[in-house]
């Protein structure tokens, strides 16, 4: 994984992203990364500094305190 893309740009925390997981391992992934099915609230990406944006995904912790549309879940 690259050294950013893992980590989830609002809590630092490591985001298992299937995506990132598939490109360090070569393991195809049973389904694709939770992230695909649902919708972000505007507040929830707006919490992302500047400079992180579009490098990593926002974990599912982060992502059911701060709003999506849809079930977020571990896909891990």
């Amino acid at each position: 994984m690259s050294s950013t893309a893992n980590i989830c740009p609002i809590c630092g925390q490591i985001n298992q992203c299937a995506m990132e997981i598939e490109i360090e391992t070569g393991i195809k992934q049973v389904e694709p990364c939770w992230c695909t099915r649902v919708k972000f609230d505007a507040d929830l990406l707006a919490r992302v500094p500047p400079a992180k944006r579009n490098l990593a995904c926002i974990c599912v912790a982060c992502a059911a305190l701060g709003g999506v549309q849809g079930q977020p879940h571990d896909s891990v």
